[in-house]
């Protein structure tokens, strides 16, 4: 340095205590950089955990949503099938209406109904009973209706073709013929 380089003493000391000035300026905007820097991070953190539990509880909801359509599945598997083979059911019991059970063809016939009887109810389907019951139109449909002397109103006096259930479901509803 050269003598008019040379600074004097009470510059040097001005330079001094400035540079702390300007750290200290350059220092609180860097913490309030960081500070803020921190708040957006938590409230990245905050939504992303949000996301990641709403996600959580979606497939969680799913999960049991579809454990519980393969049970509704499972427990109504044989539906259709069922379905299918009441028909068949009611043309046995009319073959077998009426008839001798001394007749080999027909105990054969016999025993076949009741196995797929047997078949069905193993599988939970049963027969709506509601002969001399009162009418319940969530079983049955009325076909006819007739005056009967000594039955009550509304009771079911004749079943034209049986009703069925699959568990707690209606399979078949009972064509019937009510009294007035």
């Amino acid at each position: 340095m050269s003598k008019k380089e040379k600074k004097k003493p009470e510059e040097v000391k001005e330079e001094t205590e400035k540079e702390p000035e300007k750290e200290a300026e350059q220092e609180m905007p860097l913490e309030e950089k960081l500070q803020k820097e921190i708040e957006e991070l938590k409230h990245e953190v905050d939504v992303t955990k949000n996301a990641y539990y709403k996600a959580y509880a979606d497939m969680d909801n799913l999960k049991k949503r579809l454990l519980n359509e393969a049970d509704q599945a499972n427990k109504y598997r044989i539906q259709t099938f069922a379905l299918s083979i009441l028909p068949a059911i009611d043309s046995l019991e009319r073959a077998l209406a009426n008839k001798s059970t001394d007749d080999p063809f027909v105990k054969g016939v016999k025993l076949t109904y009741d196995q797929i009887l047997n078949a069905l109810h193993n599988e939970g389907v049963t027969e709506i009973e509601c002969l001399n019951k009162p009418f319940d139109a969530n079983y049955c449909n009325a076909l006819l209706t007739e005056k009967v002397e000594g039955v009550e109103p509304n009771t079911v006096i004749e079943v034209l073709q049986k009703g069925y259930i699959l568990k707690d479901r209606l399979l078949r509803a009972a064509l019937v013929k009510v009294s007035e």
